[in-house]
């Protein structure tokens, strides 16, 4: 394959003198395999589709969506059975993300279809980017149209991810059959500046001229490392033209060479003019302004034409003449040799027109025709900040609805929800300088990896519910203006960082509707003196600024709840012990009256018995003297 532009002196000798770095590089890509990775989505196995029994893996593990299966709504599709689709309810954005992809130059192709399933939306309507850069659009009647129900682009793999994802519109849930990524030559379809890592190539056409057969790289037996292109085949270029087809079995020299690896079947047929109409005509919708690719394929395969100078032609697109004098013998040197030409082409319209107006002999000839769309690449957001948006994501429980997959800034056309982002020009980056996420009902606590957002200038976090302490790590983000249009109505506890004061810019500060505690800092308290708008209010336990309580010995609230607990239970002992002590004194009466009822009985007999002694005590004496009178009465006779 040779080509060629109009100074073909300048590029002969560059040819020479490259040639044997060409054969080093082309040894070298073909003593190992292109990296290569298809998906089958929605798959719970791999399977092998006839008739080249392509391997396609599970997508497990790659995202989320749901599975369901497949109706083709085209014989292009591969013959495979499920897909995977994205409610809305999942979020508006949606991603797989493939890893340990070697960093090189790939063919991404995505295959769509229909859920099989009435009660859905029957075509949805969607947008698709890959590392970041919108590059298809999914639009009304796309599942009738052969061409729409795939979506291709050459892109540079550069951090050893793939990310591709797909952007909800409002218009049924996205849905997408399979994804392929081939890798292809480093150096494949460059068009010169500004290609490189920072373009992204869309394929807005490829055809195969002269039969209407269409097919893969792989259907024409072409080396791995060209991808596997899919070619519409085309027996003539418009329909109002009067085109012939022919086709050769004859071997084409010049094909299957790096680095864009083109198959030798694509030169072995072609659509030539008529004598009646000679020149050839080919148009197509494009966007306007935009740049596009034009890559033109030609091989001298008609046997009327043996030498030079028999078919001349000049090639004008939109009006312009990009190739003049075009003699393929001549700029290949023989016949059954492929010549590529290549033009990049800005349009302002809606239509790309080319025309290839013969000049000598009768009759243009093409075999096969590219056109490819060039996006520039987005750049994407800081790492390490895309990783704390994740943090906080899984921290505040975001709600499912929000998506947050892929990056949180690019494509611009898809930013994530409630993220604000700011190109920095000296990195080359984008970075996060405000989050909005009031009254989304939040229930989660503020990660301390919040810091590492470190170009935020606003936070607003009000309205949810969310707990736990303030970071410290807040007082390092130098840039904040306004901390949390706010932070107020959540359920927040704890003190007031002192590093917050070491955000000299804070111009808004909203803590009120809180449960802190303890003295604001000094360092914030004479801010509102110098415009600053702060609130505390609502706080029961913040003290030390005008409008708050004044700081003293005092009790926390852990320490006021100890010191009730405490009181309450001295006074449950004390009621306690009154009622153990009643209860015994209530025993130790009861316990007497039973005893003096008891003893009753032997009291009185003792009673009795005593009054009966002391009353033989009292008459004694009388006895005695009566006694002693009886005895000596005798005597006294006597």
């Amino acid at each position: 394959m040779r080509q060629r532009s109009p100074d073909v002196l300048r590029l002969w000798l560059l040819a020479v003198f490259a040639w044997p770095a060409l054969l080093g590089v082309l040894a070298a890509d073909r003593s190992k395999e292109p990296f290569t990775i298809r998906i089958s989505c929605g798959s719970f196995d791999d399977i092998r589709t006839a008739p080249t029994n392509t391997l396609w893996y599970r997508d497990f593990g790659y995202t989320g969506g749901r599975f369901a299966n497949a109706t083709r709504p085209s014989f292009i599709i591969p013959p495979l059975k499920t897909l995977r689709y994205f409610p809305l309810s999942d979020g508006p954005e949606n991603c797989y993300n493939i890893n340990n992809v070697p960093n090189g130059h790939y063919q991404v192709r995505l295959f769509f279809a229909l859920v099989a399933n009435p009660n859905l939306d029957s075509e949805p309507i969607f947008d698709v980017s890959v590392e970041g850069t919108l590059f298809s659009s999914l639009l009304l009647g796309w599942s009738s149209d052969d061409e729409s129900t795939f979506a291709e682009a050459l892109v540079f793999v550069q951090d050893s991810s793939l990310s591709i994802c797909f952007h909800s519109t409002g218009h049924g849930d996205p849905s997408i059959l399979s994804i392929e990524v081939l890798q292809i030559d480093d150096n494949a379809y460059n068009f010169g500046p500004p290609w490189g890592k920072g373009t992204v190539l869309r394929t807005a056409k490829r055809l195969k001229c002269g039969s209407g057969k269409p097919a893969f790289d792989e259907d024409l037996n072409g080396t791995h490392w060209g991808g596997d292109r899919f070619w519409l085949g085309l027996n003539t270029l418009s329909s109002s033209s009067d085109d012939q087809s022919i086709s050769t079995e004859n071997v084409i020299a010049e094909t299957s060479l790096a680095p864009n690896f083109y198959p030798q079947g694509i030169y072995q047929s072609a659509i030539v003019g008529t004598d009646r109409q000679p020149s050839l005509s080919f148009e197509m919708d494009v966007t306007p302004n935009k740049n596009y690719s034009v890559w033109l394929h030609f091989a001298e395969i008609d046997t009327g034409i043996t030498a030079e100078e028999q078919r001349v032609f000049d090639v004008l697109i939109n009006g312009d003449t990009a190739f003049k004098d075009v003699d393929i013998v001549r700029m290949t040197g023989e016949r059954f040799t492929a010549l590529v030409l290549n033009k990049t082409i800005a349009v302002s319209g809606t239509t790309l027109k080319i025309i290839l107006q013969p000049v000598k002999g009768t009759r243009a000839i093409i075999n096969a025709l590219e056109v490819f769309e060039i996006i520039p690449a987005e750049k994407k957001t800081l790492p390490e900040e895309v990783h704390a948006l994740r943090t906080l994501k899984g921290s505040l429980g975001l709600p499912l609805r929000f998506g947050w997959n892929g990056d949180p800034c690019v494509p611009q056309q898809h930013p994530w929800s409630g993220v604000d982002c700011q190109l920095d020009d000296t990195k080359g980056n984008w970075v996060i300088d405000g989050l909005g996420l009031d009254n989304q009902g939040l229930r989660g606590v503020i990660p301390g990896d919040i810091s590492k957002l470190r170009h935020l200038q606003s936070i607003n976090l009000s309205g949810n519910s969310i707990k736990g302490s303030i970071p410290s790590s807040v007082g390092t983000i130098s840039g904040l203006q306004v901390l949390m249009q706010d932070l107020s109505y959540n359920e927040l506890n704890g003190s007031i960082p002192e590093s917050l004061g070491q955000l000299t810019s804070l111009q808004t500060l909203n803590l009120n509707g809180n449960h802190l505690s303890g003295r604001v800092p000094s360092s914030l308290g004479g801010r509102p003196l110098h415009r600053a708008r702060f609130n505390f209010t609502d706080n029961a336990g913040l003290c030390g600024i005008p409008g708050l309580r004044e700081c003293g010995p005092h009790l926390s609230v852990a320490a006021k709840i100890g010191l009730a607990f405490g009181v309450l239970l001295a006074f449950l002992f004390l009621v306690v012990f009154a009622a153990c002590w009643w209860k015994r004194r209530q025993n130790i009466l009861r316990a007497q009256k039973l005893a003096a009822a008891r003893e009753a009985p032997y009291a009185k007999s003792r009673t009795q018995f005593t009054r009966d002694v002391q009353m033989a005590k009292h008459q004694r004496p009388h006895e005695s003297t009566r006694s002693s009178n009886n005895e000596s009465s005798p005597h006294l006779l006597s």
